[in-house]
């Protein structure tokens, strides 16, 4: 790549330095070019080699430190110290004797000159050709120094030359072109890179390889001093005429065009320091000599040319014209510094990067600055500021592409807002997905971007991107998500959001409400743990039911016996697949990625739809195995209403619940309760014969004892429903026989008061007075009677049920009975009445008679003589004797016989029993007549209410208590 294309750039501060003025003036003439013949620099010192052999050493403020005298004869051409050590390695050059090498301690001092203490002397052997040294390179220890000669020999020196320990030499190079330059390289091997007017070559003086002859590396070799090594990479640095060409481990590297003769070249950092001398006159014809040393005219009219070149990035970082010539240039304090032949001397001060990239941003070289960044090793923020700058003046260009990929580059420490207002526009909106997409990769985005994203996809109605975006992973709110996907209608990638992340409700949320894929939720309910399904099958039981009754009843089933298990996908070995048979055709994410409510594939291939499934449904009947979940069984009741509007699947509900065993007795009597009356409701939709199954069905569950259902929950839901069996049986179970009567008559049900009558009279006499007023109150009801009203009046006049006159009084309420109907009973009753009379009235002859004579009986025995005839014992049967005793009821006993007590009355043996029945039943009497509960009671349950009236008025009961 020719220069010519590079960017050039002013990154360099120059100042000229001002040599300070002492008394001697030795500082400000350490430059002129009559005393100086070489620098170095090294230690924070400069070092000056000068033609009458003194060495004079420079601080910080270039003022003199020390001068000593180094060599006596001849000016000292080359000079190395070796940084970051006290150590200074000086060469003197008389071409009338061979060059002496000397290495001092600089930190050392000779007691009797007060110079440094020369540590080593060394003549340089050159075979005896009297030729000036024309390059010198070193290693940083000193073990080995190359020394190379216009006459193109190269010498060689190893040994200790800090501690004098000798030193051995040796030409390890022999041409007949001079040489131009020479540079170690240190490695496994130590390799000297030699450069001639005509070559480049390596020589491997130490490791593997050692004594082989000098490799070539490239036929065109270069100028004095245009030959240097770059610390930073290892490699040489060669400047020739045509380009700047770089040589490493593996030979010839890159080169840069730039056309010109070369004069000086040096490694400052990342910058390759390149003098450009004079421009010349065509070439006369001089001695090779002559051209290898250059010209030595006076040329401080002649303008030269100096730059510093970044060929990494491959930019010009300063570039100046010098009135003079260059003399030398050497590196210290950070700064790189210019000596002239004049003797002026000029720091290059380097910009800072801040400095740098303001230039470059100014000049809209961004992607120079983004390398120039990165080879700085800016940190990620400053780094990031670049490509935000670069994405900004791109966006203004247009180039929106480019420019969102440095946004991308810069998204850690960019606002997304900034780059998001820039991308706003429809026409921008693939830019924009991007970004967006990159927010969540870095876990960036908020709430907004996830929002944006996905309503950016469904603008594009970009299912590919929104299903892959959902399967990366990515990091974005979960929420948000979800809601763009229901609002945009990706209603498989919203159930597939929820699922990931377990959210089950919202899974049945959004196929219930959003996707109406009802079988899809219930079969996800059926697959969720107890504790989940339950509030999620509650939430939704309604629509559930309404559009898959029978999967639905199912799991309530299910869940309330305790028999719940959640279901699991059973695959079933697969066929072998024929050969040629189709793939899985995918046509979105719900093909290839298996949700849990979903048993296949959407779209099976032929080769394989009938040899593979997975068999869901079935799942727990494949896996009876499994054990049951434990779980609290809930009431059955919360389940009632859940099944309004679907009474069959409720019958089938609570049939299943009451099938299980050990039901609580609350919910037993909550699902009899809840059963009849679906089987009342079910029934009242029926007609015929389906009508009367289910009221059998009702019948059942009533029937018998010890119904759980309470009596009077059958006795509303039966009226509510018109069951009059129902109201009949639960009467009659609670003995209500006259309510069940009154239910007929209420209903003016001939037919079924009649059936009550005859089935209940038996034991509920008063049901036949009921009668007789219900047959006689309607004359279409005493048409349905018949003859049933004689049987009526029979046995209310059998049984005294009621007393003729009430039964007339009954029969005169209304016009309905005629005369004619009671005739019969009346005359019978008649005729009844006069024969009880008739015998009454004998039976009070009788008594009146009895007591008459009972009352005669009494006032003989008190008034008259008794006389006693008995001639033997009642109690022995033996003839009487005195002691006799006579009682006056006409009994006579052995006074022996009587057992009888001093002053104790003795009674009559024999009719001793008899009195004393007399006396408890008169003693009752007088007990009974304060029992007033016991005549009342008797009175009600008296048929002859007169009767009793009489018995207890005998028995002192009315008798008005006596007053002692």
């Amino acid at each position: 790549m020719a220069l010519t294309s590079w960017k050039v750039f002013n990154f360099f501060d120059v100042s000229e330095v001002k040599l300070p003025n002492d008394d001697d003036g030795e500082s400000s003439s350490t430059f002129d070019s009559n005393h100086l013949h070489c620098i170095c620099s090294g230690s924070d010192n400069i070092f000056v080699g000068s033609n009458n052999g003194h060495v004079r050493i420079l601080s910080q403020a270039f003022k003199v430190v020390r001068t000593f005298k180094a060599h006596d004869t001849g000016p000292i051409t080359q000079i190395k110290q070796v940084q970051g050590t006290a150590l200074l390695a000086t060469i003197s050059e008389d071409l009338s004797n061979e060059p002496v090498l000397k290495v001092w301690a600089l930190d050392k001092i000779e007691k009797k000159t007060g110079a440094p203490k020369c540590l080593s002397t060394l003549g340089i052997n050159n075979g005896r050709k009297q030729f000036p040294i024309s390059a010198f390179a070193t290693l940083e220890n000193l073990s080995q120094l190359a020394v190379g000669f216009a006459n193109g020999a190269v010498t060689v020196i190893r040994g200790d030359l800090i501690h004098d320990r000798g030193a051995k030499q040796r030409t390890v190079f022999e041409s007949e072109e001079p040489i131009t330059g020479v540079e170690f390289r240190e490695g496994p091997n130590t390799t000297l890179y030699l450069a001639t007017t005509g070559r480049i070559l390596t020589l491997t003086i130490t490791g593997k390889g050692q004594g082989q002859p000098a490799k070539v590396l490239e036929d065109t070799g270069c100028g004095v001093g245009c030959m240097t090594f770059d610390h930073a990479n290892g490699d040489i640095v060669v400047v020739r005429d045509d380009a700047i060409h770089y040589y490493g481990v593996n030979g010839r590297g890159p080169s840069f065009a730039y056309e010109g003769p070369k004069q000086l070249v040096s490694i400052f950092g990342d910058y390759v320091a390149l003098v450009t001398p004079p421009k010349a006159s065509a070439p006369t014809e001089t001695s090779t000599l002559r051209r290898f040393v250059g010209s030595r005219r006076d040329d401080l009219y002649n303008t030269s040319t100096f730059a510093l070149l970044d060929t990494d990035l491959k930019y010009i970082a300063h570039t100046e014209t010098l009135i003079s010539q260059v003399k030398h240039l050497f590196i210290e304090w950070g700064d790189l510094f210019l000596l002239t032949l004049d003797g002026k001397l000029f720091r290059y001060h380097e910009k800072t990067l801040q400095q740098k990239l303001e230039i470059l941003y100014q000049r809209d070289l961004y992607v120079l600055a983004i390398n120039f960044a990165q080879k700085a090793g800016v940190d990620t923020a400053q780094r990031n500021l670049i490509l935000r700058k670069y994405g900004d003046y791109l966006h203004k260009k247009g180039d929106y592409d480019t420019a969102m990929q440095q946004y991308l580059k810069a998204i850690d420490n960019t606002e997304p807002s900034q780059v998001i207002r820039k991308f706003l526009d429809s026409q921008r909106i693939n830019n924009l997905i991007e970004y967006l997409e990159e927010l969540h990769d870095h876990d960036k985005a908020t709430v907004d971007h996830t929002t944006l994203l996905l309503n950016c996809y469904a603008k594009l109605k970009d299912t590919v991107k929104l299903e892959t975006f959902i399967e990366s992973g990515t990091n974005f709110d979960l929420e948000t998500a979800i809601s763009m996907c229901r609002q945009g209608g990706y209603y498989d990638q919203a159930v597939f959001l929820a699922k990931k992340n377990n959210q089950h409700e919202l899974v049945i949320d959004i196929l219930i409400e959003d996707s109406k894929k009802y079988e899809d939720a219930l079969d996800y309910i059926w697959r969720l743990a107890p504790e989940i399904a339950y509030p999620n099958l509650m939430k939704y039981a309604r629509v559930l039911l309404e559009h898959c009754q029978e999967a639905a009843t199912q799991i309530f089933i299910d869940y309330y016996t305790g028999r719940y298990r959640p279901r699991k996908d059973v695959p079933i070995p697969t066929l072998q697949e024929p050969q040629g048979g189709g793939t899985y055709n995918v046509a979105n994410l719900t093909s290839f990625i298996p949700l849990p409510y979903r048993q296949a594939s959407v779209n099976p291939s032929p080769g394989t739809a009938s040899n593979q499934q997975l068999v869901g449904v079935d799942a727990a009947d494949a896996g009876s195995a499994q054990a049951t979940p434990e779980y609290d069984i809930p009431k059955p009741r919360t389940a009632f209403s859940s099944f309004v509007d679907h009474p069959e699947n409720f019958i089938t509900f609570l049939e299943a619940c009451l099938q299980q065993e050990n039901v609580d007795k609350t919910d037993v009597t909550d699902l009899y309760t809840a059963l009849f009356e679906m089987y009342l409701e079910t029934a009242n939709t029926k007609q015929g014969e389906e009508k009367r199954k289910w009221e059998a069905k009702a019948k059942r569950l009533i029937d018998g004892k010890d119904i759980p259902i309470d009596a009077s929950n059958v006795l509303l839901l039966s009226h509510l429903s018109n069951f009059r069996d129902g109201i009949t049986l639960i009467r009659e179970q609670q003995g209500l026989r006259f309510d069940i009567f009154r239910s007929y008559t209420s209903a003016k049900d001939t037919a079924g008061a009649i059936k009550a009558l005859r089935k209940y009279g038996s034991e509920e006499r008063q049901l036949y007075p009921a009668a007789l007023a219900y047959f006689t109150s309607d004359p279409k009801i005493l048409e349905e009677a018949g003859d049933e009203l004689d049987v009526v009046l029979k046995k209310i006049d059998e049984d005294g049920l009621m007393a003729p006159l009430q039964v007339i009084q009954t029969l005169s309420t209304n016009a309905v009975a005629t005369m004619g109907m009671v005739k019969k009973y009346l005359s019978d009753t008649i005729e009844r009445e006069r024969k009880e009379i008739s015998n009454n009235r004998r039976l009070i002859e009788s008594y009146r008679t009895e007591t008459e004579s009972k009352r005669k009986e009494m006032d003989d025995l008190g008034s008259k003589p008794a006389v006693f005839n008995a001639r033997r014992c009642a109690t022995c049967g033996r003839s009487l004797d005195l002691p006799t005793v006579h009682f006056l009821c006409k009994h006579s006993f052995h006074q022996s016989c009587l057992n009888e007590t001093d002053k104790v009355e003795t009674e009559c043996p024999k009719c001793a029993a008899a009195n004393n029945n007399i006396r408890s039943f008169r003693k009752a009497q007088e007990d009974s007549a304060d029992s007033h509960e016991m005549f009342q009671d008797a009175l009600q349950r008296s048929r002859d209410k007169f009767g009793t009236i009489s018995e207890f008025f005998g028995r002192g009961v009315m008798t008005a208590p006596t007053t002692e």
